[in-house]
């Protein structure tokens, strides 16, 4: 079916206003005049529905539960990861304007803007997937559209020991990390995991705990029956209405949270965190963007700084506030891997530094440094 048909059918569905129903589409085929056979209609039917309802030419990659992203960079260059590094898909688009049309399609439907004036976008849809993209001139050739897959369960920790993520034995630490209520962040790069383990985490606390989340960008799926979700919200149109990561996690120290998470540490809210667990919130936990444990303390100290917090004072803060970073890394091979586990501890200049605890060697944890320190923080969990 030529591209002129299926773009004269898509604007007469545009001008009616109508659902695109299967029997509308179909109808609007018909009504074009050709000559067209029942195969041929009904397969216009379900690519225009897909362009016009769901998300096109991704919509067969988004359904295998395998992907985790969808990156389109140019027409014919669709990339999906499945865990294993970054492979290109035989999916196609028309043309770069079929990418534009869907980007700002889906960007509407986050009741976001999308065009010359605002030529980027991060949301998220109404299924959970984030969405990013970036139009023409901004980016350069093509519309480039990143979407992420937020899956409706969470992993157990079995299942990410099967599949690589965890070595094995480190499911029986991590559990005892949790049990004793250590407070901890969970470090890496994008795409490394750090959601997925944070909610696999949670889904290990007590069911009598009050699990309250504030995220960005409502990602966490924790399987645990007592979770408040928060999330935040951009201005309007007119500049108004926001609502800060900040802003929720101080509505959620007055929502008797047993357990206190930030999706991602990555603004001004690190005060807020830090304050959280140093007044009896204890096993509060998030994530942060890091590209090793040892640097999360100086990760720390640029976010409170620019927060307006001087160095000695979050030092002091940080110092007893968490116990535990957990960082994850992506090999060469793309897959991703829980590489060490470090305790904070003051050194002498009285700054916070991370001293390694477990690394992951051959086939299990292999203990360094700081294994006896953080033995002794875990105690009887263990």
């Amino acid at each position: 079916m030529s591209p002129g048909l299926l773009e004269a059918v898509r604007q007469r569905l545009a001008e009616s206003g109508a659902e695109p129903t299967p029997a509308r589409v179909a109808a609007a085929l018909r009504a074009q005049g050709r000559l067209l056979g029942d195969a041929e209609v009904l397969g216009g039917t379900e690519r225009l529905r897909c362009e016009l309802v769901g998300t096109g030419p991704l919509e067969p990659l988004l359904a295998d539960p395998s992907v985790t992203d969808v990156l389109v960079s140019a027409p014919d260059r669709v990339w999906v990861d499945r865990g294993r590094g970054l492979e290109l898909t035989e999916v196609t688009f028309a043309d770069a304007a079929s990418v534009r049309r869907l980007a700002q399609r889906l960007a509407a439907v986050a009741e976001r803007r999308l065009d010359d004036a605002r030529p980027w976008v991060d949301a998220r849809l109404p299924d959970g997937t984030r969405m990013h993209a970036v139009i023409p001139p901004v980016a350069v050739g093509s519309t480039c559209l990143s979407l992420r897959v937020v899956r409706p369960r969470a992993f157990s920790v079995g299942e990410l020991v099967t599949a690589g993520t965890v070595p094995p034995g480190g499911d029986r630490l991590l559990r005892a990390l949790i049990e004793a209520r250590l407070s901890f962040l969970i470090s890496g790069g994008t795409g490394s995991g750090k959601t997925t383990l944070l909610s696999t985490l949670l889904g290990m606390v007590g069911e009598r705990e009050r699990i309250v989340l504030a995220e960005d960008s409502a990602e966490l799926r924790p399987e645990h029956p007592h979770v408040v979700r928060l999330e935040s919200r951009t201005a309007n149109q007119e500049g108004a209405g926001r609502v800060t990561l900040r802003d929720l996690v101080r509505q959620a120290l007055r929502m008797r949270p047993d357990r206190l998470v930030v999706g991602e540490v990555r603004g001004a809210e690190v005060t807020e965190l830090l304050a959280a667990l140093n007044t009896g919130h204890e096993g509060g936990c998030g994530t942060v963007h890091a590209n090793a444990a040892a640097d999360v303390p100086a990760r720390l100290e640029a976010l409170g700084t620019a927060a307006g917090l001087d160095r000695a004072a979050l030092h002091s803060q940080l110092a007893a506030a968490l116990a535990v970073v957990i960082h994850l890394v992506r090999d060469g091979a793309g897959r991703r891997r829980l590489a060490e586990i470090h305790v904070l501890e003051r050194g002498a200049a009285g700054l916070v530094v991370t001293v390694p605890a477990l690394r992951w060697a051959k086939g299990a944890f292999a203990a360094e440094a700081g294994w006896e320190r953080l033995r002794i923080l875990v105690g009887d969990a263990l």
